[in-house]
């Protein structure tokens, strides 16, 4: 039996992310097409808790527990825009969350390793990309100060908590011409793009940001 009320509930959602990337994403001048497409696809209520479905769309972060959020859908599409992520590149997420910015960088074409310090986060967000079909993603708990080493270098890193300053290991697995974006600052954060190029990393600010502290060796002095 057909059930006529899911359908018209993902078809409603579907009508809300189209509108959640012409008039958050697309208006705020992001421009690259396959980010876009990424943000049109990906099922964004299928990463926040049952009752915050209804809010999935909308144009703020919200709870996912433990004291964790979802990013902003905007803060995500600007993000993986500065990685400037084609299909085949390698890229480290350090902080999984709810899956969210993985599924995004894997509808992209990238091949995506997430680090998760929480781990019934990490087990819940893996299950949960492995039931959407995001294969080319892999989660595992841990501390990301450290970052993947046994994978590196990556085309592109991003973190989706805020160190006061990027650790040096995650700049160290920087690839050639790879590009790292992070929210740095305790109090008062900027996201920041980090770029390699002939064995030289340049630094430049974005736009000031909002996102929950990094834990773990990246609180230690």
């Amino acid at each position: 039996m057909i059930d006529f009320n899911r359908s018209v509930r993902d078809t409603s959602r579907a009508v809300e992310r189209l509108a959640m990337v012409e008039t958050q994403i697309r208006a705020r001048g992001v421009r690259d097409r396959n980010v876009l497409r990424a943000m049109e696809r990906v099922p964004r209520h299928q990463f926040v808790p049952a009752d915050q479905q209804g809010q999935a769309y909308g144009d703020y972060p919200l709870p996912i527990g433990q004291g964790q959020t979802i990013s902003q859908p905007y803060i995500v599409a600007l993000m993986s825009e500065l990685l400037e992520i084609r299909p085949g590149c390698r890229v480290l997420e350090i902080g999984t969350g709810s899956g969210y910015q993985a599924a995004v960088l894997a509808e992209m074409g990238a091949r995506v390793w997430s680090l998760e310090i929480l781990p019934s986060l990490a087990a819940t967000a893996d299950r949960l990309l492995h039931r959407l079909g995001y294969r080319s993603v892999a989660v595992r708990a841990g501390d990301g100060y450290a970052g993947w080493p046994e994978e590196a270098p990556f085309d592109g890193i991003i973190l989706t908590a805020a160190p006061v300053e990027v650790p040096g290991p995650l700049l160290d697995q920087l690839a050639e011409a790879g590009r790292l974006v992070v929210p740095e600052g305790r109090h008062l954060q900027e996201l920041v793009l980090y770029t390699r190029k002939g064995g030289k990393v340049a630094r430049r600010e974005i736009i000031p940001v909002r996102f929950v502290p990094m834990t773990g060796r990246a609180e230690k002095p």
